[in-house]
């Protein structure tokens, strides 16, 4: 099977691999200098998403979910979900490549078809192959279904193209005609054609109207209407009608044709071929003929396809590059070059504005420009760009107007500009056209009041344009802030900080400046920083309505703050951050490609909705949120937003609100539980419960001790009623008790309830019962307990215990026992005399009903879910000796006019009384609630005070360091802010540091004999702390590291390089959990933590280097190079010296003299001894000889670079590359996700937030 063009990669193999530099650079030059193909207005690929695969040869979108299908050349095909980036299932049937994949419109299917001749049809659903359709006795290309009908087309190297009926599971067309492979088939989206190519070099439309009337039946559900409009004629010739005809031979390529597809509306093809041209098509009835040929690419072009709703062209070719075609100038708009992969296939969504492209190394999901509208909210007004328009929207009424047309914007797409600033006060506009894409420019545009006609904007190049007054504006050009009036005249220019990328509005006088690691609150008039925070790839901020609180929005990210950059919260995400607004309570509600989520600035989160596609959020106004689609049109969602409002509620105190959601709303699930449950509220979650095994816990954990009876009565487990055992013992409710250790069959325990609760009836009943079970020494300890002398001495005696029932007998004054035991048993007589026999005390009550001497008054919710008062469902339960207490004897005591005892009914206005509070005025609106004196809510029983806070919930509070948080104890919310902030993933190495700091962090003196030590927290900010501002005063401080780091550089110079690197860590780690105030100490203790990473990253490659072997020519070559890496590490001149020397006589010994000649000039700029420097020039000396290298190896002193953690290889500047959060070391990208080998506790690779040193 080797015959000529038998594989279509043999015969891609056979055809020029490579081209030269000089047509890429002719195609920069047309670009550049003559304008003839350009970058897509400026941007670039907008890639969605990515995998990393085999050679991809067919792709399918699905039409409604966001999937999408890759068949491999390794024979699998993959299912990935491109919005979340996660591949959800592989199917591997096929025996060899697949090269031909689709997803059915309606159904849960798929067909594909591959080099084993197969055509099968999948379910993905149950991720089986259904059936497999045999007929093709070659390579299969292409398998399409039909829109309609149950068809499926297929394409295959036998020179047909087959339509099989899948309902059926039968071919009931094959269509012949070409004379070579065909690459590619596909039905027309609307009428009953079929377009093919081939390496015949031809294009074959077909007419299948007549497969078409052949399959109608009445019952079918095609109507009849539909088939007559058919265009083939309709009397049938000798032989009857033919199922397909070849309608239109299409022929004008050069070489063999690759790919074609139909327009889907336009009676349009599009062709792309071997000869490095794509081709336009147009046809009609009769004829069909050449428009006009694309061309560009340099070599074979592999697909190509229509854009479905602009008039462009797509096209991708094995010169690794994918072209946009202007469709009506064809003409190269936009090229997307790739360095090392060719593409093979491409596909574009059937609705959305996604395209996917198939290469050597995978696939990219990607789009051609921004969907996202501009748009700024002020108030209830929503100002939006739609069609080269700015409209005016009111929320709430949803009128919707023109303000004004932006006629002038030829060559501009809506979708460039980024960015929209309104100022009120001057009725104008702001529009910034997308930072770093092309020219960025921006234009101010005066709204006219009556007449929204075409408006001259105000234009000038620079962006993130937005108001810093109400007559001035800041823009952001060529790294200053330009500041600027009406007039778009230049009043201000203040140089921007370095790196700044964008910048957004921060209230008057004041603007955020972001530099891509960083957003800096900036000072417009005093021309400073304010403060600073860490948020990395910021793409778009939201203040809330009393610009108390912004929210940064990056990729995967949203960090709250406050007014002044404080870091209140972060939430990660999984998915891509797409916008964000505040609702008027200051709730943050944001949302992702498929999620509209909410976040409180505490940091509680959850979801509000699901999304079907993305959507922008401009405001919410109640339950109702305003959007933005990406066609621009407003859309509003009735969301609902009780579980966020109930948690506002409960977090700002508003326990009135808290009961009214409570009785009303419907809050289900385990988030709320949990919630609940979490924030210190199991009585609220009460509420919601239905299973009985969480009203259990809940009860449990409120002291509900009714509902956790109920629900122990409804699970019946032994579990369920020891845990309810336990509350009710510790409540003193002896009944519960009582049951539960019935329920559980505890004996032991329920013996011992008895005896302190004085039933000596029950206690003879548990003998009886011990009895009946033979369990002697039950029997012998509830004879104990009752104090039943003779019961004990008939259990001893009948188990042969003669002696210990002679004793028994003895001490309690049994003689005639006794007389009986010695004449059985004379030796008795010789037992020393017995002591006083035990009695159990008599219990000071027998049997009381209940004794909860100490009762707790139930919390705010527990009473007022139930609808009373805490007094009420006390009083009712008063029975026993209280009730003697409470009763009033007032026989003889001077009211015996009462003799009911109703003290209320006592007249009190006699004319004895004389009180004097009828003529008082006091005033109207003084209102005194019945328990103002605090009688009522007291009488009866003692409320046991509430705990106060401890100190170290105080500092818990009032800082999110995880210094702070160590010194607390707080390890839970300590490895949280870790795992945010620093991306620590591994605990373990920190603990040493930890507990020193909590150890630290608390004092302790000692008190007199047989008292407790009185312990202390003392305060590093004790001048302002108070009772609740505290924070923890430290005993690890900068200049104790830096004494440590002397001993690690002493042990360094001393060769000891394992010692060394544990101390460095350690350092590392230490200061990592610093806490400081002075931005100058802040420096200083990241130039530590940069000190600590270079010498533990640099002796770790030095001890491997030792211990690597040195046999071999390539042993002794990798030696040299992580000799010569260690030279560039940032190390202090003695060991620097020491590494040069290293180096320079590894690489002498190598015979790379030119290098080894550089180390030693190196060496010589340090200023070493005498000796050292003697030595390196006689080395100099011999090398300049003969400045040669004998051998490559990986390095290249002229190009920075870093050194990869993992592999110990060179990362030179502009490479890709991942860091350590922590340390900010450079690793290889494949290293993300693995722990860090500098740090050993950070996750590579991990966004962190930086802010762990200082407030």
């Amino acid at each position: 099977r080797r015959k000529r063009g038998r594989r279509r990669g043999c015969k891609k193999a056979r055809q020029r691999k490579s081209q030269t530099k000089a047509f890429f650079l002719l195609e920069e030059v047309l670009r550049n200098e003559f304008g003839v193909s350009g970058f897509f207005n400026g941007t670039i690929m907008l890639a969605k998403f990515e995998s990393k695969s085999s050679r991809v040869k067919g792709l399918a979108f699905h039409p409604h979910r966001p999937w999408i299908l890759a068949s491999l050349h390794n024979g699998h095909i993959q299912l990935w979900d491109y919005r979340v980036c996660t591949m959800i299932e592989r199917f591997d049937e096929h025996d060899g490549p697949v090269r031909g994949v689709d997803f059915h419109r309606d159904q849960p299917l798929f067909v594909s078809g591959g080099d084993d001749y197969k055509v099968k049809v999948w379910n993905y659903k149950v991720k089986r192959c259904l059936f497999t359709l045999m007929g093709h006795l070659d390579y299969v290309r292409t398998t399409k279904f039909h829109h309609e009908s149950p068809w499926i087309l297929s394409a295959s190297d036998d020179q047909t193209i087959r339509i099989w009926n899948w309902q059926a599971r039968t071919c009931i067309c094959v269509m012949t005609g070409h004379n070579h492979y065909v690459m590619c088939a596909d039905f027309h989206p609307k009428e009953d054609l079929v377009v093919s190519g081939s390496l015949d070099q031809t294009i074959r439309v077909w007419d299948i109207s007549g497969l078409r009337r052949k399959s109608y039946s009445p019952g079918s559900g095609v109507s009849a209407p539909s088939l007559l409009s058919n265009k083939l004629p309709t009397s049938p010739d000798l032989f009857g009608v033919t199922d397909a005809v070849v309608k239109h031979v299409l022929d004008g390529h050069d070489r063999g044709v690759n790919w074609v597809a139909f327009h889907p509306t336009l009676a349009l093809i599009v062709s792309a071929a071997d000869d490095r041209n794509v081709k336009l098509w147009r046809m009609n009835e009769s004829k069909a003929w050449e428009v006009d040929t694309c061309r560009g690419h340099f070599n074979n072009v592999s697909c190509c396809l229509f854009h479905p709703r602009e008039e462009l062209i797509l096209s991708n070719s094995e010169d690794k590059t994918i072209r946009v075609w202007d469709m009506t100038k064809r003409t190269c708009m936009a090229t997307f070059r790739r360095e090392t992969e060719r593409f093979w296939v491409m596909s574009a969504h059937p609705t959305l504005n996604l395209f996917a492209a198939g290469h050597d190394g995978g696939m990219v999901v990607f789009k051609l420009e921004r969907e996202r509208p501009a748009y700024a909210v002020v108030g209830n007004s929503l100002f939006y760009v739609k069609d080269k328009q700015i409209r005016h929207c009111e929320l709430g009424t949803s009128k919707d107007v023109v303000a004004l047309t932006m006629r002038h914007l030829t060559n501009v797409r809506p979708c460039q500009l980024f960015s929209m600033s309104y100022n009120r006060m001057e009725n104008a506009i702001l529009v910034s056209s997308q930072p770093g894409k092309g020219d960025a420019f921006y234009e101010l545009y005066a709204i006219p009041k009556s007449d929204p006609g075409s408006v001259e904007p105000r234009k000038a190049s620079g962006h993130s344009a937005t108001w810093v007054a109400r007559n001035r504006f800041a823009v952001l050009h060529n790294g200053e802030i330009v500041i600027k009036n009406l007039k778009n005249e230049t009043t201000k220019t203040i140089p921007a900080p370095s790196g700044t990328v964008s910048m957004y509005y921060a209230g008057t006088g004041q603007l955020l400046l972001n530099d891509g690691e960083n957003v800096t609150l900036y000072d417009v008039q005093q021309k400073r920083s304010l403060a600073s925070i860490r948020a990395s790839k910021l793409r778009y901020v939201s203040w809330s309505s009393d610009m108390t609180h912004v929210a940064l929005l990056s990729k995967h990210t949203v960090t709250i703050c406050s007014k002044k950059l404080e870091s209140l919260c972060t939430v990660h995400e999984n998915v891509r951050i797409k916008s964000g607004c505040w609702d008027d309570s200051g709730v943050l509600v944001y949302n992702t490609s498929n999620h509209i989520k909410y976040s409180l600035t505490n940091g509680d989160h959850g979801i509000i909705r699901t999304l079907d596609v993305p959507i922008y959020l401009s405001a919410i106004k109640g339950s109702n949120v305003y959007c933005l689609d990406r066609q621009g049109k407003i859309r509003m969602l009735v969301v609902d937003v009780t579980e966020f409002k109930f948690k506002t509620a409960l977090v700002n105190r508003k326990y009135d609100e808290v009961l009214r959601m409570v009785r009303t709303a419907s809050l289900v699930g385990q988030a709320i539980i949990a919630y609940l449950q979490k924030k210190g509220y199991p009585e609220v979650a009460l509420h919601f419960v239905k299973d009985p095994r969480t009203r259990l816990n809940l009860a449990l954990e409120c002291g509900n001790l009714e509902v956790a009876l109920e629900a122990a009565k409804t699970l019946d487990d032994n579990n369920a009623w020891e845990r309810l055992s336990g509350m009710a013992l510790a409540q003193g409710n002896h009944q519960v008790v009582e049951m539960a250790y019935q329920r559980t069959k505890n004996f032991d325990r329920l013996a011992f309830l008895y005896l302190l609760t004085g039933n000596q009836e029950k206690l003879v009943k548990m003998q009886k019962i011990a009895e009946a079970r033979k369990d002697t020494s039950g029997r012998f300890h509830y004879a104990l307990y009752s104090g039943d002398v003779q019961e004990r001495v008939r259990l001893l005696r009948s188990i042969g215990q003669v002696a210990l029932a002679y004793m028994a007998a003895k001490s309690g004054g049994y003689d005639e026992e006794v007389a009986n035991l010695e004449a059985e048993y004379p030796h008795l007589q010789n037992l020393p005399a017995a002591g006083e026999a035990v009695t159990p005390l008599p219990p000071v009550t027998s049997c009381p009903p209940t004794w909860p001497l100490l009762s707790v008054s139930k919390g705010l919710f527990a009473t007022s879910i139930t609808g009373a008062s805490a007094v009420e469902a006390e009083d009712d339960g008063v029975a026993g000796g209280w009730e003697d207490d409470l009763d009033i004897d007032i026989d003889g005591d001077g009211f015996g006019d009462n003799p009911t005892g109703d003290l209320d009914a006592v007249d009190e206005s006699g004319p004895g009384w004389d009180v004097g509070d009828d003529d008082l005025e006091l005033p109207a609106d003084l209102d005194v609630g019945i328990g103002a004196t605090g009688g009522e809510s007291t009488e009866g029983f003692y409320v046991p005070p509430a705990p106060g806070t401890s100190q170290s919930t105080v500092w818990t509070n009032n800082s999110r360091l995880p210094g702070d948080h160590a010194c607390a104890g707080a390890f839970d919310s300590l490895f949280r802010l870790l795992h945010e902030q620093l991306g620590v993933v591994d605990f373990t190495p920190l603990k040493p540091v930890v507990m020193s700091l909590y150890a630290q962090a608390r004092t302790a003196v000692l008190g007199l004999p047989n008292t407790p030590g009185m312990r202390g927290h003392p305060h590093r900010n004790w001048q302002e702390a108070g009772v609740k501002q505290g924070q923890p005063a430290y005993g690890l401080r900068i200049d104790h590291l830096a004494s440590r780091v002397q001993t690690a550089y002493q042990m360094t110079t001393g060769g000891k390089f394992a010692d060394a690197v544990v101390i460095f860590r350690s350092l590392l780690l230490s200061a990592a959990l610093l806490s400081v105030d002075k931005r100058k100490d802040v420096e200083e203790v990241r130039q530590l933590i940069s000190v600590c990473r270079e010498y533990v990253l640099g002796l770790a490659m030095e001890v491997h280097r030792k211990e690597l072997p040195k046999g071999t020519l390539e042993e002794q070559k990798r030696l040299c190079e992580l000799a010569a890496y260690f030279t560039h590490f940032n190390l202090q001149p003695v060991h620097l010296i020491l590494t040069l020397r290293t180096a320079q006589n590894l690489f002498y010994r190598l015979k790379n003299f030119k290098t080894a000649s550089s180390f030693g000039r190196r060496l010589l700029e340090l200023g070493p001894k005498p000796d050292v420097a003697q030595q390196a020039r006689r080395v100099m000396a011999a090398c300049d000889k003969t400045p040669t290298e004998a051998h490559q190896l990986r390095y290249d002193e002229l190009n920075p670079f870093s050194v990869c953690g993992y592999s110990y290889v060179p990362i030179y500047r502009g490479k890709p590359q991942e860091k350590c959060p922590l340390c900010q070391a450079a690793y290889l990208p494949e290293h993300k996700g693995k722990v860090c080998t500098v740090c050993q506790v950070a996750e590579i690779g991990r966004d962190g937030s930086q802010s762990h040193l200082s407030h």
